[in-house]
This record gives structure tokens, sequence and C-alpha cells, in this order.
């Protein structure tokens, strides 16, 4: 990784939760198929740098089953059939911006505009949904979030699920925007998600600040 978030991620890791969790991990990779790949985990890092951040979006852990998972949350890779809550979240899309609904559901072009794609737990075991809880990702997330947090220029939380609404506490609301509603997930989506405008309300608070909206067009691509 080469960007600004290197010196503070090597700092975190040094920190004795994080030597803690870094031995669990250690033993579900050889002993487990843990997703997503060891290679991916940072991904969300990777791809959107530190002072490139314009929103932020908070997912609960990565998807478990296969070829799936590459360490931005709710995206998946080509190739790879849309999950339903992402599905929910091209449905919003398309009711408040009228984008079209496209063929993929990598979401790598949302990062590369600065939306920073958060699991707050960042591993999981195949098949078992939120089997890494616990475990020490929170503790590191937590960080995460507080850095953020400190950012001189304002970001926008998309705050989602009961899970992801409980970091509200930590975001300085005089500073930045936090939208909260429920999950996109067919379990809740009807339950104040659909409906709830926070893609066009997030490119206002932006444009408001003199910050470059995002293009929440997914591209279609070949696969």
């Amino acid at each position: 990784m080469h960007n600004s978030w290197w010196p503070w991620l090597q700092e975190e890791w040094e920190q004795p939760y994080f030597k803690t969790l870094s031995a669990f991990l250690h033993s579900a990779y050889q002993t487990k198929t843990v997703y997503p790949p060891r290679s991916q985990v940072f991904a969300a890092f990777e791809n959107c740098d530190y002072p490139d951040i314009k929103i932020v979006i908070l997912g609960q852990d990565p998807y478990h089953e296969p070829h799936q998972a590459h360490g931005m949350c709710f995206s998946v890779n080509p190739g790879i059939q849309i999950p339903p809550s992402l599905q929910n979240i091209y449905k919003e899309l398309q009711d408040e911006l009228g984008c079209y609904i496209p063929n993929n559901g990598y979401l790598m072009p949302w990062a590369k505009q600065g939306v920073f794609l958060l699991n707050t737990t960042m591993t999981v075991e195949r098949g078992m949904a939120n089997s890494h809880a616990g475990k020490g990702w929170e503790t590191f997330t937590d960080h995460v979030i507080q850095k953020i947090n400190e950012k001189d220029t304002p970001v926008v939380f998309l705050l989602w699920g009961r899970n992801a609404r409980t970091k509200a506490a930590m975001i300085d609301q005089t500073k930045h925007l936090v939208l909260e509603a429920a999950h996109p997930s067919p379990l809740s989506a009807y339950h104040g998600f659909f409906g709830c405008g926070h893609f066009a309300k997030a490119n206002a608070f932006l444009e408001d600040k003199g910050i470059q909206p995002i293009d929440w067009q997914i591209p279609n691509i070949n696969v």
C-alpha cells in the first residue's frame, strides 16, 4: 500500500489488541476458509486514500460465500451475482437519482471518487455471517472512524442498520454529516431504507461545502 493510510496502519498494527487479532487471523486463514482473501483485507484503504475521503459507508462484515468479498463493503467482484442488499441500494439510487440498474456489483468507481467502503468487522469464515465479530476488528474500525472524524474537511457518514448507527456518537456532527437509516437488507429495507434520500442528501451537502459530488452511477461492464 502506497498512500497516506500506511504509516497510521503500521502504528495501529503494533497495538496489543491488533497483535491478538493478527494471531487469530493467522490461525483462521491457515485452518479455515476465510473471506476476503488475505491480500484484499485492506482493499478499502488501498483504493480510497485518507485525504480523498468524502463519504463513509459502513457495512457489518464481508459477504461469506465464495468469490464475493474483496475488502470493500457491499461490493462484489465483477461477474458475481449482485447480492440482495446491493440490489436494494441500486433500487434506491434509481428512485432518488434516476440511475439505471447496472449489470454488476463492483463498487470500485465509488471508492475512486472518495467513498470509503468499510466493514466494521473485516473478515468472515465461509458460510458463517458475523463469525469474526468480537475478535478485535471492532476496536480497529472504531479507531478508523475516529481518525476520519479528525479530518479538517467535512465527511458524510451513511449509517445503515443498527450496527452502523451505534457509531453516530463517535462523530462530530458540527463538522460532518451523519445520515442514518435502516439496513438495505431485504429484511429491513422497507422499514426506512427505501425513500431515505441519502445519496441525494450526501451530494447536496458536499456541493454546499464546495466539494465535488459523487457520480453514483455504477457503469455496466463486460463480464
